[in-house]
This record gives structure tokens, sequence and C-alpha cells, in this order.
């Protein structure tokens, strides 16, 4: 097992494939199966190219900016020492998520914040059809739309995030929440709906 950084440091490694295609989850999990074999640069740049995926997605579901580092940390530690169970069943994308997932929710446990209360964002990217010149209205929905998902439960949020900006499918999101993928389907209903419900007034001030 390997120190955890707190930043993604600069290493000779060449960087992942940016699609989450067949090869980029080729050469992750190539790194580690390094990381098994004692290679901290493996690890470092396996580090390197999760922290701002992670960091979004953690900054996303637990509204805890002062958690977000900590709940990184514990996800990269638990990668090293347990890269060797990596079994290839899923992407490694999916299983690191479901360690920051997990994580996420054990933190929001421990400090007392975590509770579920219950739109289609292509939708709402209808609002991109504004005049390009008028930029504060751009940057005002941006915010509404953001502060919108804030209001979402832990799990809503997640599963807006892991879809929309992870860009991942159901099944992937359901091995990740460790939930059947009708759970999945249920909670981006709710969240949707919830989106539905909040946006209107909000965005009735703007337009």
């Amino acid at each position: 097992m390997f120190g955890i950084p707190t930043r993604p440091q600069s290493v000779s490694v060449p960087d992942l494939p940016a699609a989450r295609s067949g090869a980029a989850n080729a050469a992750e999990a190539a790194l580690l199966e390094r990381t098994v074999q004692g290679d901290l640069r493996a690890f470092e740049a396996l580090y390197r190219a999760y922290f701002p995926r992670l960091t979004r997605f953690l900054e996303r579901m637990t509204r805890r900016p002062e958690l977000v580092e900590e709940i990184l940390n514990d996800t990269m530690l638990v990668v090293s020492s347990n890269a060797h169970k990596y079994n290839r069943a899923s992407k490694v994308s999916t299983w690191i998520f479901a360690i920051a997932y997990r994580k996420a929710l054990k933190a929001l446990r421990d400090s007392h914040d975590f509770a579920e209360t219950d739109v289609d964002l292509a939708e709402l990217a209808g609002a991109d059809e504004h005049e390009p010149n008028d930029e504060l209205l751009q940057l005002q929905l941006r915010r509404v739309l953001s502060e919108a998902v804030e209001a979402l439960s832990a799990n809503h949020r997640a599963v807006i995030e892991l879809t929309y900006f992870q860009e991942m499918g159901y099944r992937e999101i359901a091995h990740i929440m460790a939930c059947p993928i009708e759970t999945v389907k249920t909670r981006m209903f709710h969240a949707r709906r919830r989106l539905k419900a909040l946006l209107p007034d909000k965005l009735e001030d703007l337009l």
C-alpha cells in the first residue's frame, strides 16, 4: 500500500485515454496490476487520472467540501491496498467509484448528514438556446440548476452525477451503488421529479 499525495503529482507515465473506452479500461487495469507489484509510479498515474473525476463526484454527492479530500484519499488507499482484489468483472472505473460511493455514504452517516429526501437535463439544456450574448442569463441559469441539484438527497445527486456527468449507464451505476437496476431507475425518476418541482419558480425570476 502506498501513501496518498494531497494533489496529483507529475509523473512520467503516459496519460490514460480520455474516453471511457475498452482501451482506457485496459490501461487502467494494467496500472492496477503494476500497483500490486509495488510500482509507485503506476499508482500515482491512476491517482492523477481519477483525482478530478472523484473530486467532482464527491463534491456533488456530499455537498461537504471539507470531507472531500479525506474521502478521496480513503478511497485511493483502499484502491492501493486492495488492487489485488480487482478481478476484471467490472470496469476499473466502476470498481473505484463503488469504493468512493461507499466511503462517501459512511462519511455522511458518521457526520449525521445523511437524509433521504426525494428534469431531464437534456430538456434543461434548452436554456442554451437564448441569445449567445446574454452571458449573465446563462450564468444565472447554471447557478439555478446547480442549486436545484444541491437540494436532492445524496443518493439522488449521485445518480444524476454518474449518469449525466460521468456518462455511466444504469447497469454500471447499479454496480457502484450495490443495488438493483430498477432501484437506480427509481432514484432517477424521483430525482427528475424533484428537479422539475424545484426549477419552475426559480426560472421564472430569471426569464
